[in-house]
């Protein structure tokens, strides 16, 4: 990955998630200039020298940053990964309240900063962050999204992909719907390469059957439960989940992936963030509104957005 001349990514948020994404973004190259915010000088700049003493090794030109808002100054896309992280026990949802707070002070100081910026939310619940960062800002729904089930699908596409003996670029799924407890696979058009998924052998057998399949959807949904409860949070995939959608945006590449807009219509919802496959590219993310739903997903994407409705609800939005 070869990022564009002068690209410049901001970073908000200094914790596991934000430093990982800076991390994964140097990495891949995912952006000439690295730029990381935090209110915490002194935890910052630690990760800011931290990086840059292996920023020879990267793709990226340079990482620079600290508690200034004006480090954020001309970025092309800000990543905001600040806010109250999730504790064992603690749904995404739980967590609303004190970030949509948050957001309310930190969105209008990174416009000031970077007024023709991309946002991307990936402080949890994003969803709900989603439809805030959007109200607070103002901006068209095309900049303004969030991670939404990048990270889930890609945990999908794992899981599958280790039960069928395949690599894990040729299995072709989705998880849609809120990012938390009531996301689902789109089933009805999985497939490995051109193969419907329920029709896949291994060895000479059906490599899934309807048991086995919502067995690793659960999975999917419980992950994020099961590193926290181990290790506290998750940075490394979303890191690199956010890095890849920083890629799609900055070198303009109508890459297909799950993140969350708020939808304005399609697919019969109005005013809910929810990830269904968009189009990402330099102009922000749209969502394919011809994606196919079975009448069972259409009710699920529905019901989905009721959960999330709610919760907007209960915090005025």
């Amino acid at each position: 990955m070869v990022a564009i001349e002068n690209s410049k990514l901001g970073i908000v948020g200094a914790g596991s998630v934000g430093t990982s994404t800076a991390y994964a973004a140097m990495i891949r190259g995912s952006a000439r200039h690295v730029r990381l915010y935090d209110i915490d000088a002194a935890r910052a700049e630690a990760e800011v020298l931290d990086l840059a003493h292996g920023s020879q090794f990267t793709g990226a030109s340079d990482i620079d940053g600290g508690a200034d808002i004006k480090h954020l100054t001309g970025c092309d896309v800000v990543v905001i990964t600040a806010g109250a992280k999730q504790t064992p026990g603690q749904s995404r949802l739980d967590l609303a309240a004190t970030n949509v707070e948050i957001l309310r002070s930190l969105v209008p100081q990174i416009l000031e900063a970077a007024p023709h910026a991309i946002l991307i939310l990936v402080t949890n619940p994003c969803d709900v962050l989603t439809v805030a960062a959007r109200q607070i800002s103002g901006l068209p729904g095309h900049r303004v999204f969030s991670s939404g089930t990048v990270l889930d699908t890609a945990r999908l596409r794992w899981l599958l992909a280790e039960r069928a003996g395949v690599a894990q670029q040729s299995v072709h799924a989705h998880i849609v719907g809120e990012h938390g407890d009531t996301e689902f696979p789109l089933w009805s058009t999985a497939t490995i390469g051109a193969t419907p998924l329920l029709d896949w052998q291994r060895d000479g057998a059906s490599a899934f059957t309807q048991q086995e399949l919502e067995s690793v959807a659960e999975d999917v949904r419980t992950a994020a439960y099961r590193v926290i409860e181990g290790k506290g949070a998750t940075n490394y995939a979303i890191g690199l989940s956010a890095a890849r959608i920083v890629e799609a945006v900055l070198n303009d590449q109508h890459a297909v992936l799950p993140v969350s807009t708020v939808l304005d219509g399609a697919f019969g919802v109005e005013g809910v963030a929810l990830s269904v496959p968009s189009i990402v590219s330099a102009g922000g993310a749209r969502p394919v509104t011809s994606t196919p739903f079975d009448g069972v997903e259409y009710a699920r994407l529905h019901a989905s957005a009721e959960a999330l409705q709610k919760a907007q609800a209960s915090l005025g939005l």
